[in-house]
Protein backbone atom coordinates (compact mmCIF):
# COMPACT_ATOMS: atom_id res chain seq x y z
CA UNK A 1 0.00 0.00 0.00
CA UNK A 2 1.23 3.45 -1.28
CA UNK A 3 1.20 6.03 1.49
CA UNK A 4 0.48 9.53 1.09
CA UNK A 5 2.88 12.35 1.79
CA UNK A 6 1.35 13.06 4.97
CA UNK A 7 0.82 9.90 5.99
CA UNK A 8 4.38 8.89 5.70
CA UNK A 9 5.44 11.92 7.37
CA UNK A 10 3.58 10.57 10.19
CA UNK A 11 5.50 7.46 10.49
CA UNK A 12 8.72 9.27 9.77
CA UNK A 13 7.54 11.49 13.10
CA UNK A 14 6.79 8.31 15.02
CA UNK A 15 10.34 7.17 14.43
CA UNK A 16 12.32 10.18 15.19
CA UNK A 17 13.27 11.55 11.82
CA UNK A 18 12.94 15.42 12.21
CA UNK A 19 9.72 16.24 9.81
CA UNK A 20 7.85 20.11 9.35
CA UNK A 21 4.26 20.17 11.20
CA UNK A 22 1.54 20.68 8.69
CA UNK A 23 -2.04 20.15 8.70
CA UNK A 24 -4.34 17.82 6.32
CA UNK A 25 -7.57 19.70 4.93
CA UNK A 26 -9.84 19.01 2.45
CA UNK A 27 -11.51 22.70 1.75
CA UNK A 28 -10.29 26.05 1.23
CA UNK A 29 -11.68 26.94 4.41
CA UNK A 30 -9.60 24.72 6.19
CA UNK A 31 -6.66 25.62 4.78
CA UNK A 32 -7.23 29.20 5.69
CA UNK A 33 -7.41 28.16 9.65
CA UNK A 34 -4.32 25.86 9.03
CA UNK A 35 -2.14 28.82 8.11
CA UNK A 36 -3.65 31.15 10.43
CA UNK A 37 -2.53 28.43 13.14
CA UNK A 38 0.84 28.17 11.71
CA UNK A 39 1.32 32.10 11.28
CA UNK A 40 4.49 32.07 8.54
CA UNK A 41 4.59 31.38 4.68
CA UNK A 42 3.15 27.97 4.08
CA UNK A 43 3.19 25.76 1.54
CA UNK A 44 -0.40 24.22 -0.09
CA UNK A 45 0.65 20.97 -1.16
CA UNK A 46 -1.61 18.61 -3.36
CA UNK A 47 -1.74 14.99 -1.87
CA UNK A 48 -2.02 12.21 -4.63
CA UNK A 49 0.28 8.79 -4.90
CA UNK A 50 1.90 10.33 -7.88
CA UNK A 51 5.11 12.19 -8.70
CA UNK A 52 5.75 15.52 -10.45
CA UNK A 53 3.21 17.17 -8.01
CA UNK A 54 4.75 20.44 -8.58
CA UNK A 55 5.67 20.61 -12.07
CA UNK A 56 1.47 20.13 -12.49
CA UNK A 57 0.61 23.30 -10.17
CA UNK A 58 -0.27 20.67 -7.00
CA UNK A 59 2.65 22.27 -5.06
CA UNK A 60 1.94 26.55 -4.11
CA UNK A 61 3.68 29.02 -1.69
CA UNK A 62 0.86 31.18 0.14
CA UNK A 63 1.94 34.35 2.29
CA UNK A 64 -1.68 34.54 3.89
CA UNK A 65 -4.18 32.85 5.08
CA UNK A 66 -6.28 34.36 2.92
CA UNK A 67 -4.18 32.88 0.25
CA UNK A 68 -3.61 29.66 1.39
CA UNK A 69 -7.37 29.20 0.82
CA UNK A 70 -7.22 30.37 -2.87
CA UNK A 71 -3.87 28.04 -3.59
CA UNK A 72 -6.38 25.35 -1.80
CA UNK A 73 -9.17 25.92 -3.86
CA UNK A 74 -7.15 25.91 -7.01
CA UNK A 75 -5.77 22.42 -6.51
CA UNK A 76 -8.72 20.60 -4.59
CA UNK A 77 -9.92 19.10 -7.99
CA UNK A 78 -6.96 19.01 -10.06
CA UNK A 79 -6.06 16.17 -11.93
CA UNK A 80 -2.09 15.03 -11.72
CA UNK A 81 -1.41 12.40 -13.66
CA UNK A 82 -4.89 10.40 -13.11
CA UNK A 83 -5.31 10.79 -9.34
CA UNK A 84 -7.94 13.26 -7.92
CA UNK A 85 -7.15 15.74 -5.38
CA UNK A 86 -9.17 15.14 -2.28
CA UNK A 87 -6.86 16.76 0.42
CA UNK A 88 -3.81 18.81 0.98
CA UNK A 89 -1.27 19.26 3.05
CA UNK A 90 -0.30 22.93 4.48
CA UNK A 91 2.60 23.45 6.25
CA UNK A 92 5.39 25.70 7.34
CA UNK A 93 7.49 26.82 4.36
CA UNK A 94 11.22 26.11 5.01
CA UNK A 95 14.18 27.65 4.18
CA UNK A 96 16.58 25.56 1.92
CA UNK A 97 19.99 25.80 1.41
CA UNK A 98 20.46 22.02 -0.12
CA UNK A 99 18.42 19.55 -1.35
CA UNK A 100 19.27 15.37 -1.20
CA UNK A 101 17.56 12.35 -1.64
CA UNK A 102 17.69 9.35 0.71
CA UNK A 103 15.73 5.97 0.60
CA UNK A 104 16.17 2.24 1.46
CA UNK A 105 14.26 -0.03 -0.54
CA UNK A 106 13.53 -3.94 -0.98
CA UNK A 107 15.45 -5.16 -3.73
CA UNK A 108 13.65 -8.17 -4.70
CA UNK A 109 16.03 -9.11 -7.73
CA UNK A 110 19.38 -9.15 -5.86
CA UNK A 111 17.01 -10.48 -2.32
CA UNK A 112 18.44 -7.92 -0.46
CA UNK A 113 18.04 -4.19 0.90
CA UNK A 114 19.26 -1.72 -0.98
CA UNK A 115 20.19 1.73 0.58
CA UNK A 116 20.26 5.02 -2.42
CA UNK A 117 21.49 8.34 -1.43
CA UNK A 118 22.31 11.58 -3.19
CA UNK A 119 23.31 14.97 -2.89
CA UNK A 120 21.63 15.95 -6.07
CA UNK A 121 18.12 15.77 -4.73
CA UNK A 122 15.03 17.56 -5.29
CA UNK A 123 14.36 16.16 -8.72
CA UNK A 124 13.44 12.84 -9.90
CA UNK A 125 16.07 10.50 -8.54
CA UNK A 126 15.26 8.41 -12.12
CA UNK A 127 16.53 11.61 -13.87
CA UNK A 128 20.11 11.68 -11.92
CA UNK A 129 20.62 8.13 -11.92
CA UNK A 130 20.10 8.46 -16.21
CA UNK A 131 22.37 11.44 -16.59
CA UNK A 132 24.58 11.17 -13.45
CA UNK A 133 24.56 8.09 -11.97
CA UNK A 134 27.86 8.67 -10.14
CA UNK A 135 26.16 11.07 -8.34
CA UNK A 136 24.02 8.51 -6.87
CA UNK A 137 25.15 6.12 -4.17
CA UNK A 138 23.78 2.20 -3.79
CA UNK A 139 24.84 0.60 -1.14
CA UNK A 140 23.59 -3.31 -0.06
CA UNK A 141 22.02 -3.76 3.11
CA UNK A 142 22.01 -6.61 5.09
CA UNK A 143 18.47 -7.35 6.07
CA UNK A 144 19.95 -9.28 9.35
CA UNK A 145 22.48 -6.84 10.12
CA UNK A 146 20.51 -3.63 9.53
CA UNK A 147 21.47 -0.22 9.04
CA UNK A 148 23.94 0.33 11.81
CA UNK A 149 25.83 3.47 12.49
CA UNK A 150 28.83 1.93 10.52
CA UNK A 151 26.53 1.01 7.55
CA UNK A 152 24.60 4.73 7.49
CA UNK A 153 28.24 6.47 7.77
CA UNK A 154 29.26 4.03 4.87
CA UNK A 155 25.96 5.37 2.89
CA UNK A 156 26.31 8.90 4.05
CA UNK A 157 30.17 8.85 2.84
CA UNK A 158 30.02 7.17 0.00
CA UNK A 159 27.17 10.52 -1.38
CA UNK A 160 29.65 12.54 -0.12
CA UNK A 161 27.48 14.72 2.06
CA UNK A 162 29.08 17.64 3.72
CA UNK A 163 31.23 17.28 6.73
CA UNK A 164 28.64 20.02 8.21
CA UNK A 165 25.60 17.86 8.37
CA UNK A 166 27.50 14.30 7.88
CA UNK A 167 26.07 13.30 11.54
CA UNK A 168 22.85 14.60 11.27
CA UNK A 169 22.17 12.42 7.80
CA UNK A 170 23.53 9.34 9.68
CA UNK A 171 21.15 9.51 12.19
CA UNK A 172 18.40 10.24 10.08
CA UNK A 173 19.06 7.29 7.91
CA UNK A 174 19.27 4.92 11.20
CA UNK A 175 15.73 6.44 11.56
CA UNK A 176 14.53 5.66 8.37
CA UNK A 177 15.45 2.06 8.76
CA UNK A 178 13.52 1.93 11.89
CA UNK A 179 11.09 3.41 9.84
CA UNK A 180 11.09 0.46 6.97
CA UNK A 181 11.84 -2.46 9.50
CA UNK A 182 9.54 -1.70 12.22
CA UNK A 183 6.58 -0.54 9.72
CA UNK A 184 6.84 -3.63 7.26
CA UNK A 185 7.59 -1.28 4.78
CA UNK A 186 9.07 -1.97 1.55
CA UNK A 187 10.18 1.34 0.51
CA UNK A 188 11.06 4.57 2.50
CA UNK A 189 12.21 7.43 0.65
CA UNK A 190 13.14 11.60 1.21
CA UNK A 191 13.24 13.46 -1.72
CA UNK A 192 14.06 16.06 -0.92
CA UNK A 193 16.12 15.60 2.44
CA UNK A 194 16.97 19.38 2.90
CA UNK A 195 19.89 21.59 5.14
CA UNK A 196 18.48 24.96 6.23
CA UNK A 197 20.60 27.95 6.51
CA UNK A 198 21.29 26.95 9.90
CA UNK A 199 22.38 23.04 9.14
CA UNK A 200 19.03 21.54 9.96
CA UNK A 201 18.27 18.17 8.26
CA UNK A 202 14.62 17.85 7.52
CA UNK A 203 12.64 15.48 5.80
CA UNK A 204 10.52 18.07 3.68
CA UNK A 205 8.82 14.84 1.66
CA UNK A 206 7.99 11.53 1.76
CA UNK A 207 6.90 8.22 0.32
CA UNK A 208 6.42 4.86 1.54
CA UNK A 209 5.10 1.36 0.49
CA UNK A 210 3.97 -0.86 3.05
CA UNK A 211 4.17 -4.36 2.40
CA UNK A 212 0.04 -5.94 3.04
CA UNK A 213 1.23 -8.91 3.76
CA UNK A 214 2.25 -7.76 6.92
CA UNK A 215 -0.98 -5.60 8.04
CA UNK A 216 -1.65 -8.42 10.68
CA UNK A 217 1.20 -7.15 12.47
CA UNK A 218 -0.18 -3.72 12.13
CA UNK A 219 -3.54 -3.20 13.46
CA UNK A 220 -2.93 1.13 12.99
CA UNK A 221 -2.35 0.47 9.19
CA UNK A 222 -5.98 0.31 8.66
CA UNK A 223 -6.37 3.86 8.76
CA UNK A 224 -4.21 4.48 5.83
CA UNK A 225 -6.74 2.74 3.51
CA UNK A 226 -7.73 5.26 1.40
CA UNK A 227 -11.59 4.73 1.09
CA UNK A 228 -12.02 7.73 -1.49
CA UNK A 229 -9.24 6.43 -4.53
CA UNK A 230 -9.85 2.68 -3.87
CA UNK A 231 -11.78 0.50 -5.46
CA UNK A 232 -15.22 -0.35 -4.01
CA UNK A 233 -15.32 -4.02 -4.97
CA UNK A 234 -11.69 -4.36 -4.13
CA UNK A 235 -12.39 -2.97 -0.63
CA UNK A 236 -15.62 -5.08 -0.05
CA UNK A 237 -13.51 -8.34 -1.19
CA UNK A 238 -10.59 -7.49 1.66
CA UNK A 239 -13.39 -7.52 3.91
CA UNK A 240 -13.83 -11.45 3.14
CA UNK A 241 -10.06 -12.00 2.76
CA UNK A 242 -10.06 -12.37 -0.94
CA UNK A 243 -7.47 -11.66 -2.68
CA UNK A 244 -9.04 -9.74 -5.75
CA UNK A 245 -7.57 -7.03 -8.01
CA UNK A 246 -9.73 -5.61 -10.43
CA UNK A 247 -9.35 -5.71 -14.09
CA UNK A 248 -11.26 -3.68 -17.24
CA UNK A 249 -12.33 -6.26 -19.10
CA UNK A 250 -15.91 -8.56 -19.23
CA UNK A 251 -14.78 -12.09 -17.73
CA UNK A 252 -14.78 -12.38 -14.14
CA UNK A 253 -12.22 -15.47 -13.56
CA UNK A 254 -12.76 -17.70 -10.36
CA UNK A 255 -9.61 -20.08 -9.42
CA UNK A 256 -7.60 -21.63 -6.46
CA UNK A 257 -4.08 -20.79 -6.40
CA UNK A 258 -2.21 -17.22 -7.79
CA UNK A 259 -0.61 -19.06 -10.51
CA UNK A 260 -3.31 -21.16 -11.79
CA UNK A 261 -5.40 -17.57 -11.92
CA UNK A 262 -2.57 -15.70 -13.71
CA UNK A 263 -2.80 -18.36 -16.14
CA UNK A 264 -6.48 -18.30 -16.36
CA UNK A 265 -6.31 -14.54 -17.36
CA UNK A 266 -3.41 -15.20 -20.07
CA UNK A 267 -6.19 -17.83 -21.54
CA UNK A 268 -9.03 -15.88 -21.29
CA UNK A 269 -7.17 -12.98 -22.90
CA UNK A 270 -6.15 -14.69 -25.78
CA UNK A 271 -9.55 -16.58 -26.17
CA UNK A 272 -11.53 -12.84 -26.27
CA UNK A 273 -9.70 -11.73 -29.16
CA UNK A 274 -11.94 -14.03 -31.01
CA UNK A 275 -15.34 -12.66 -29.80
CA UNK A 276 -14.47 -9.07 -30.19
CA UNK A 277 -11.51 -8.38 -27.40
CA UNK A 278 -13.43 -9.84 -24.50
CA UNK A 279 -10.77 -9.26 -21.32
CA UNK A 280 -10.71 -10.54 -17.70
CA UNK A 281 -12.72 -8.49 -15.44
CA UNK A 282 -10.96 -9.10 -12.34
CA UNK A 283 -8.06 -12.11 -10.73
CA UNK A 284 -9.65 -13.71 -7.33
CA UNK A 285 -8.00 -16.50 -6.18
CA UNK A 286 -10.27 -18.34 -3.55
CA UNK A 287 -7.10 -20.19 -2.56
CA UNK A 288 -7.31 -24.35 -1.47
CA UNK A 289 -10.58 -24.00 0.99
CA UNK A 290 -13.27 -23.71 -2.04
CA UNK A 291 -16.39 -23.26 0.51
CA UNK A 292 -19.62 -22.68 -0.25
CA UNK A 293 -19.80 -19.26 1.65
CA UNK A 294 -16.01 -18.34 0.26
CA UNK A 295 -17.52 -19.32 -3.73
CA UNK A 296 -21.09 -17.24 -2.69
CA UNK A 297 -18.60 -14.72 -1.28
CA UNK A 298 -16.59 -14.79 -4.41
CA UNK A 299 -19.01 -14.82 -6.71
CA UNK A 300 -21.04 -11.50 -5.39
CA UNK A 301 -18.00 -9.77 -5.69
CA UNK A 302 -17.50 -10.22 -9.48
CA UNK A 303 -21.26 -10.07 -10.27
CA UNK A 304 -20.96 -6.73 -8.33
CA UNK A 305 -19.28 -5.36 -11.41
CA UNK A 306 -21.85 -4.27 -13.78
CA UNK A 307 -18.97 -4.97 -16.78
CA UNK A 308 -19.05 -8.63 -16.45
CA UNK A 309 -20.91 -10.35 -18.26
CA UNK A 310 -19.99 -14.63 -17.44
CA UNK A 311 -17.83 -15.80 -15.00
CA UNK A 312 -15.38 -18.62 -15.18
CA UNK A 313 -14.25 -20.66 -12.62
CA UNK A 314 -11.23 -22.42 -12.87
CA UNK A 315 -10.72 -24.85 -10.13
CA UNK A 316 -7.63 -27.51 -9.91
CA UNK A 317 -8.66 -29.93 -6.61
CA UNK A 318 -5.80 -30.64 -4.76
CA UNK A 319 -5.52 -30.52 -1.17
CA UNK A 320 -9.85 -29.36 -1.64
CA UNK A 321 -11.47 -31.94 -3.59
CA UNK A 322 -13.62 -31.06 -6.99
CA UNK A 323 -16.98 -32.68 -5.13
CA UNK A 324 -16.22 -29.79 -2.92
CA UNK A 325 -15.25 -27.53 -5.21
CA UNK A 326 -18.67 -28.53 -7.22
CA UNK A 327 -21.15 -28.56 -4.27
CA UNK A 328 -19.63 -25.21 -3.05
CA UNK A 329 -20.90 -23.39 -6.58
CA UNK A 330 -24.12 -25.15 -6.46
CA UNK A 331 -24.59 -24.13 -2.81
CA UNK A 332 -23.35 -20.41 -3.36
CA UNK A 333 -25.66 -19.60 -5.77
CA UNK A 334 -28.54 -20.78 -3.38
CA UNK A 335 -26.91 -18.64 -0.85
CA UNK A 336 -26.57 -15.60 -3.20
CA UNK A 337 -30.40 -16.23 -4.64
CA UNK A 338 -31.85 -16.82 -0.43
CA UNK A 339 -29.60 -13.09 -0.18
CA UNK A 340 -31.84 -11.28 -2.64
CA UNK A 341 -29.12 -11.25 -5.10
CA UNK A 342 -30.15 -14.39 -7.97
CA UNK A 343 -27.29 -15.39 -10.39
CA UNK A 344 -28.45 -14.46 -13.36
CA UNK A 345 -25.16 -14.17 -15.80
CA UNK A 346 -23.90 -17.67 -17.29
CA UNK A 347 -20.83 -19.50 -15.38
CA UNK A 348 -18.86 -21.69 -16.90
CA UNK A 349 -17.18 -24.10 -14.52
CA UNK A 350 -14.06 -26.41 -15.37
CA UNK A 351 -12.89 -28.20 -12.62
CA UNK A 352 -10.58 -31.05 -12.69
CA UNK A 353 -7.82 -32.59 -10.61
CA UNK A 354 -8.71 -35.02 -6.84
CA UNK A 355 -12.36 -35.91 -7.49
CA UNK A 356 -13.13 -34.50 -10.70
CA UNK A 357 -15.54 -37.25 -11.52
CA UNK A 358 -17.59 -36.62 -8.84
CA UNK A 359 -18.06 -32.96 -9.33
CA UNK A 360 -18.38 -32.87 -12.34
CA UNK A 361 -21.88 -35.62 -11.34
CA UNK A 362 -22.67 -33.10 -9.13
CA UNK A 363 -22.67 -30.23 -11.23
CA UNK A 364 -24.42 -32.33 -14.17
CA UNK A 365 -27.24 -33.65 -11.69
CA UNK A 366 -27.71 -29.94 -10.25
CA UNK A 367 -29.07 -29.16 -13.95
CA UNK A 368 -28.68 -25.44 -13.01
CA UNK A 369 -29.72 -23.39 -16.03
CA UNK A 370 -26.84 -20.85 -15.76
CA UNK A 371 -23.99 -22.79 -14.94
CA UNK A 372 -22.43 -25.06 -17.62
CA UNK A 373 -19.87 -27.44 -17.24
CA UNK A 374 -16.33 -27.72 -20.01
CA UNK A 375 -13.95 -30.05 -19.32
CA UNK A 376 -10.31 -28.41 -20.51
CA UNK A 377 -9.18 -24.29 -19.60
CA UNK A 378 -9.08 -23.50 -23.21
CA UNK A 379 -12.80 -25.03 -24.13
CA UNK A 380 -13.86 -23.03 -21.18
CA UNK A 381 -11.86 -20.10 -22.10
CA UNK A 382 -12.97 -19.93 -25.47
CA UNK A 383 -16.74 -20.66 -24.53
CA UNK A 384 -17.23 -17.96 -21.49
CA UNK A 385 -15.37 -15.37 -23.67
CA UNK A 386 -18.49 -15.94 -26.36
CA UNK A 387 -21.18 -15.98 -23.25
CA UNK A 388 -19.74 -12.20 -22.50
CA UNK A 389 -19.84 -11.41 -26.09
CA UNK A 390 -23.12 -11.95 -26.04
CA UNK A 391 -24.30 -10.50 -23.12
CA UNK A 392 -22.30 -7.45 -24.10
Amino acid sequence: MDLYEYQAKHLFGVHGVPVVPGEVCTTPEAAHEAARKIGTTVVVKAQVKAGGRGKAGGVKLAESPDEAQARAADILGMDIKGHTVHRVLVTEAAEIADEYYVSFLLDRANRCYLAMASVEGGMEIEEVAATKPEALAKIRVDALEGCTPEKAAEIADAANFPAEVRDQVIVVLEKLWDVLVKEDATLVEVNPLVRTPDNRIVALDGKVTLDGNADYRHASHTDFIDHESADALELRAAEFDLNYVKLSGQVGVIGNGAGLVMSTLDVVAYAGEEFGGMKPANFLDIGGGASAEVMANGLDIILGDPEVKAVLVNVFGGITACDAVANGVVQAIAMLESRGAPVTKPIVCRIDGNNAIEGRRILTEAALPIVELVETMDDAARRVAQLAAQGA
